[in-house]
């Protein structure tokens, strides 16, 4: 599938749901994808990215960004605090604050930086055991705390479990944002992304479907 059939579907799902078109930002999952499909993409005009490991986007990014300066890159993975200061340095928003030792640590380094890129607060949905995120029970006063500490807090995540319908944990994470006054939502991929449009997401994050298969041979 296309970068611009992707984006059609997009364009079809807001306006299904009576959302103002272009209100969804569409993030490509460039993770383990080879720099020539990254590099096709970002010919074709397309300028968010996203990436799951700090130390893969800092071999790539800084030398794509020489010649593309107006792309931005999004950590989509988990995000260990010895790596807080480079991830801060690297990308635009991190989607996987999940932790208040996390939270600590980028507050602390916010401050001696002097920035913050955008986060966003990681919801276990499914409370699944192997996944990282808050709990949804625990959201409300992890979000609470998150801005205590004056952190940039623009959105959720949630990565709904595979063998379950993902529109219920979009309509919860939903619910969770309208209560606490958070604007966005990063939730939606490949297989489920119109389903996530319709229910208020803010960022879909489409990799295979847009470069194809990841190689992780």
């Amino acid at each position: 599938m296309s970068l611009s059939e992707i984006q059609a579907r997009i364009l079809k799902a807001e306006e299904a749901a009576g959302r103002a078109p272009g209100v969804t930002q569409l993030i490509a999952v460039s993770k383990v994808q080879p720099n020539e499909r990254v590099e096709a993409v970002l010919d074709e005009g397309h300028r968010l990215f996203g990436e799951n490991k700090v130390q893969e986007a800092a071999g790539k990014w800084p030398a794509f960004q020489e010649t593309y300066p107006d792309a931005k890159v999004h950590l989509l993975g988990p995000l260990q605090t010895n790596k807080a200061r480079q991830a801060m340095q690297l990308f635009e928003a991190i989607h996987s604050l999940d932790r208040p030792k996390l939270a600590n640590t980028i507050a602390r380094l916010a401050q001696e930086l002097g920035h913050c890129p955008d986060l966003f607060i990681q919801v276990n949905t499914g409370e699944e055991e192997q996944k990282a995120g808050v709990l949804p029970a625990d959201a409300d006063a992890f979000i609470s705390d998150c801005r205590a500490l004056d952190l940039p807090i623009v959105g959720l995540m949630c990565i709904p479990p595979v063998d379950e319908e993902p529109s219920l944990h979009f309509a919860l994470m939903r619910k969770i944002a309208e209560r606490n006054g958070v604007a966005g939502l990063s939730m939606g991929m490949s297989g489920d992304f119109e389903k996530a449009v319709a229910l208020g997401a803010t960022h879909v994050r489409v990799g295979s479907a847009i470069f194809g298969a990841r190689d992780y041979g």
